[in-house]
């Protein structure tokens, strides 16, 4: 891409109308704010919801210097080729179902991209958007008290030169990294992205909340399932303490737990870790 449409792609985001669309529609989403740069949105949010912030609250950084995912790694972008947000939700659920939280954030952050961007999406457990098999987007869940902060970075414009510099460390079967215009997106708009993103998340997170967190009687589980990239494949699940184990997925169970069966009959739960899929 040259220069001048680096320009024109990577247009700022406009917090003032982003934040009269939201009033607009009403609903769960009361305070949006746009900052230039920032260590990270997660923990901005996390240090306001320790401060009595209410849900509600979203983040969005056109740069983020210490952006994190899963397993403490970093995660960088460009500046406003990507959409960095973080949102803060106090979620009215048992404790045993809020590890459905970042599997719901997936499924709605994968059913807007997939409308607004027109590239299919499917979802690596517990929540990283694919296409192509290659990383579009990764979701951090961090909670403190009865907060949750659901943090999303998804790569829009990046270019393939620039994506090789995204995730570090490099790892063993780690996949490559892709952006929605290395993939071919019909739209590249952050905001209208953000925007639906923010809307799939509304519905799923009140349809969810609803039923006490149920993950089949909110239909999550079905949708996921639907929309999984891991469910029905191989996998090397490497566990914290080094430990690892491999097999077919049969699924995820009540508490968003992937089910990789390691031998006929049985099945271990798998809450946290690495998941390789295997070709």
């Amino acid at each position: 891409m040259r220069a001048e449409n680096h320009t024109q792609v990577r247009a700022p985001l406009d917090g003032a109308a982003l934040r009269r669309a939201l009033v607009r529609r009403g609903g769960l989403w009361r305070d949006l704010e746009v900052v230039e740069s920032t260590g990270s949105t997660n923990a901005d949010l996390l240090a306001r919801a320790l401060a009595g912030e209410p849900e509600g609250a979203v983040l969005a950084a056109e740069e983020q210097r210490a952006g994190r995912g899963r397993m403490g790694r970093t995660w960088t972008a460009p500046p406003r080729a990507a959409l960095t947000f973080s949102v803060l939700l106090k979620p009215a659920v048992p404790p045993a179902r809020r590890g459905w939280l970042p599997l719901l954030a997936g499924v709605a952050a994968a059913t807007a991209v997939t409308q607004v961007s027109g590239v299919r999406i499917g979802l690596k457990w517990p929540n990283d958007l694919l296409t192509a098999d290659a990383k579009l987007a990764g979701i951090l869940a961090e909670a403190s008290g009865d907060a949750v902060v659901v943090g999303i970075g998804l790569n829009v414009s990046t270019e393939p030169a620039e994506l090789s510099h995204l995730l570090a460390p490099a790892r063993p079967g780690a996949l490559p990294a892709t952006s929605l215009r290395a993939a071919g997106a019909t739209a590249l708009d952050r905001a209208s992205l953000l925007l639906a993103i923010l809307g799939e998340l509304e519905l799923w997170y009140h349809a969810w909340q609803r039923v006490g967190g149920d993950p089949d009687r909110s239909g999550l589980r079905a949708e996921y399932t639907r929309l999984s990239a891991t469910i029905g494949r191989t996998v090397r699940a490497e566990l914290p303490g080094g430990q690892a184990l491999s097999g077919p997925v049969a699924g995820v169970d009540s508490e968003g737990r992937l089910l990789v069966r390691v031998s006929p009959g049985s099945e271990v739960a798998v809450s946290a870790g690495d998941v390789v899929h295997l070709r």
